[in-house]
């Protein structure tokens, strides 16, 4: 019985490395197979252009599924490796017709004939397998021009290879590839997309958040970490910390004048998280700013939260509308998470007129009078570190200092 044996990886942005290449193809090839970590019996082939999937007998379908979602693979093809006879090719180029995700009303046979011993020519090939095609396939027809599905016949010393039918990967480089770095998730629509973006670029990325109960609940809580959970089915494993921020933020509203609260707040953020990222050893820190979207996402608000930090900030939505962002949001499943009725802590203590323009120095000299230090570092030592899957909804507590 014809089944596919093996799939074709094709590699994309990769291609265009020159000496460093062969690190992306490694760190593809780790990501794989811990991706197919549940089916064993596969193999995996590296070579410099290509990578190769040996099923030994596992369904193609399932293994599909998970490569489409792994950055670093341009496309991916199904094939079949089957004897030289030209009865077993032409069977086998009809399985493969019978077998395509879509339907094809045109299709072209490409032989190539490596094994100049082979009896049949390149041009019998053509003939005599698109011949048998079209005998057995209602209402195929041959386009030379501009087919629905080239079908490859590749006819090498050992068999024939039969593959064809390009299914389109994730793109992008493979994630571990480009260094980590902390995302900072606030459970809106934003940041989880911000966080997939960069994940396409190849960067591994933890996730920060920040909680204050009880003025937030524990459903806000339990919304953050099916985000991070929905993030780790990209990469398998997502880290989330939990940071309490009560204390902090109480002070702030205490201490800090109203219109200067937002600004306030969002330095302490950012001062804890680049705090995390050194000790997680990251190298930069990942937002879901998109400019001018709200009063903390201005130029002049950005230029003075920033000061706090000399840490590399990604910020791969700065330029996009909202309606792109939401697009992504509902293509990676976080959307109807996102917009779950919960406030966070970026919501609440809302000041009625923040400052779109704030100066650098006067939050300067209203943190003067405040020694956040203490809480800061207690704040550090009551994170809580959980870990997902993506599979199941189990995580792991950890302490994180």
């Amino acid at each position: 019985m014809l089944k596919f044996d093996h799939i074709v990886i094709r590699y994309g942005e990769i291609t265009l490395k020159k000496r460093n290449r062969k690190g992306f193809i490694s760190q593809l090839r780790k990501n794989i197979k811990k991706a197919l970590a549940d089916y064993p019996e596969v193999r995996i082939e590296a070579q410099h252009e290509r990578m190769y999937i040996h099923l030994n007998g596992t369904d193609y379908m399932p293994i599909m599924d998970i490569l489409k979602k792994i950055y670093g693979i341009s496309s991916i093809s199904p094939a079949l490796k089957v004897d030289k006879e030209i009865t077993a090719i032409q069977e086998s180029a009809l399985f493969y017709i019978n077998h395509l995700s879509r339907k094809i009303n045109t299709f072209k046979i490409d032989a190539k004939r490596a094994d100049k011993t082979y009896p049949h020519s390149t041009y019998d090939l053509n003939g005599l397998v698109g011949g048998y095609c079209l005998q057995h396939i209602d209402g195929l027809k041959v386009d030379v021009h501009n087919p629905d599905l080239k079908l490859r016949v590749e006819v090498r010393q050992d068999a024939a290879y039969i593959t064809g039918e390009k299914i389109i990967g994730a793109g992008g480089l493979p994630i571990g590839s480009s260094g980590s770095a902390m995302l900072m998730l606030s459970g809106g629509i934003d940041s989880p997309v911000a966080g997939y973006l960069t994940m396409k670029r190849g960067v591994e990325i933890e996730c920060v958040h920040f909680y204050s109960p009880p003025f937030t609940s524990e459903r806000a809580k339990q919304k953050v970490i099916d985000l991070a959970n929905k993030l780790a089915e990209v990469n398998g494993r997502m880290v989330l910390h939990v940071v309490p921020f009560t204390e902090i933020q109480k002070l702030i509203q205490k201490q800090i004048p109203d219109n200067y609260t937002m600004t306030s707040t969002r330095r302490l953020m950012l001062r804890i998280t680049d705090a995390i990222r050194e000790k997680q050893n990251a190298l930069a820190i990942v937002t879901g700013e998109s400019l001018g979207q709200v009063a903390s996402q201005t130029m002049e608000s950005m230029f003075t939260i920033n000061e706090v930090t000399n840490t590399p900030i990604l910020r791969p939505l700065i330029a996009m509308d909202k309606t792109d962002i939401i697009e992504i949001a509902e293509k990676i499943d976080t959307h109807d998470i996102s917009i779950r009725p919960y406030e966070d802590c970026c919501t609440i203590f809302t000041p009625t007129n923040p400052k779109t323009k704030p100066k650098r120095e006067k939050v300067n000299h209203y943190e003067s009078y405040i020694d956040f230090e203490p809480l800061i570092t207690e704040a550090l030592e009551n994170t809580e570190m959980l870990v997902f899957t993506g599979k199941k909804e189990e995580s792991e507590t950890e302490d994180l200092f």
